[in-house]
Formats: structure tokens, sequence, C-alpha cells
């Protein structure tokens, strides 16, 4: 157990999905998984291990922003033994055909962050696993679900306005969200596999966007996608 965990090693499976709001966690492990328990209640971040499938996996809340991601995934990593975790959140499109509901997949993460310049290393761009990129993408033929990959621009600040002209000419993103960052460097520093698979929830060209209560329980086609990679790893 850590401060921030109260499961034990035991209760935490070897794949963890990852959506930032602890609702949509309990939501997932409700009408998703069999047999479910709550392993995971400190600070209301709520983690739940089940069977899908009759494959055993944990559903944890991330929290929002780097800082609360980096802390969670890097536990999961590091004192839990987990090998894989998916991030499953919404994202905002800095492009006109990135629609709502719309899923993507990100291959890397842009960011000026310095989370990882704590660790000695100030790269501004992390990719993601390989292998979790390619189960997914197979997945997604085989549920017939359009994945579109991207990569993520992720921000420490949700209300700043954006350069969104800089982001998608220069830095080559296509969409914006918040944890992706901080995930994808905590697996490539303990060797570990991350992929964030997200639900466009507005579109900051369209002005276009989604209520909370949907990006709560309307992202089926996105939890569908990660809970069927998750069996197949």
């Amino acid at each position: 157990m850590t401060v921030h965990n109260e499961a034990n090693v035991k209760d935490i499976a070897k794949t963890v999905l990852m959506p930032g709001d602890p609702l949509r966690a309990k939501m997932i492990a409700e009408n998703y998984l069999d047999d479910y328990k709550l392993v995971n209640n400190v600070r209301g971040m709520l983690a739940y291990t089940g069977f899908y499938k009759g494959k055993r996996l944990t559903v944890m809340a991330s929290g929002m922003g780097i800082p609360s991601m980096g802390i969670y995934s890097y536990e999961l990593f590091k004192f839990y033994d987990v090998d894989n975790i998916i991030r499953i959140g919404s994202c905002g499109s800095l492009v006109k055909d990135l629609n709502l509901y719309d899923i993507a997949v990100a291959y890397d993460s842009y960011s000026i962050s310095t989370y990882g310049v704590s660790y000695g290393d100030t790269s501004d761009i992390i990719r993601g696993s390989d292998y979790l990129i390619t189960k997914t993408k197979d997945e997604a033929l085989k549920l017939n679900k359009k994945v579109t990959e991207v990569r993520a621009n992720t921000s420490d600040t949700f209300y700043a306005d954006s350069n969104i002209d800089d982001l998608v000419n220069n830095k080559g993103c296509s969409v914006i969200e918040m944890e992706t960052f901080g995930l994808y460097f905590n697996a490539k520093l303990l060797n570990k596999n991350a992929l964030s698979i997200f639900t466009v929830s507005d579109n900051l060209i369209t002005k276009e966007e989604t209520t909370s209560t949907e990006r709560q329980n309307a992202f089926t086609d996105m939890i569908e996608l990660a809970l069927n990679t998750a069996i197949n790893l």
C-alpha cells in the first residue's frame, strides 16, 4: 500500500484502465466487470478489480492533470507491478475533421511541462507503447470501430488560451488533454506499457462540446475498445 492507494499488491491486476473521473471508473465497473470489488477509495480515487470476459482487470481513476496521473501511474507501475496502463479519457480536437465522439489513439504526446525535468529528462515528446498501439488498432478492426492516430498536446492548464495554429502546424498536434505526457513518461522511465485512448468531447475549432454527464456515461465505444484490447494483452 501507499499513502495514495490502500489496495494490496494482489488487489491490482496487471492491466489497468485509467479514466480521469472516479465516477467513470465506477460506471465501468458496474456495467462491464463481473465479480468486481472496490479496492481503493483514498481521496475518492476509486479503483475496482473484476473480470471482463474472464480476464482480470483493474479500473482506477487518475484524477486531472500530469501531477495526479504522475503519482497514480508511477505507483501502479513501480509498487503494484502493473505492466500496462490504458488511459481512457476525453480530449479536445484542434482540427475540424475530428468530431464529437470520434476515437483517437495517441501515438505520442508533446508538452512544455517540466515533469520530466525532475528526472533529468528534457524531452518534450514522449511516445506511447508500440505494443499497445498495435493491439488497439487490431482490436478496432475486429470491432469495426474507427480510430484516428494522433499526437496529443498535454497541457498543464485548462483555461489558458492555446495557440492552436502553433500546436497544429508546428508541433503536429491534433488533440489537447492534460494527462498523457506524465503517463507516457512514467512508462518510459519504468520500462512499462502505456497508451491513451480518447473520445473527442469538444472541438476547439467548431466550438461543439459535450456535457459533463455525457463525458461520464456516453463514451462507450472507447471503453469497449479499451476493454477488448486489455483482455488480449
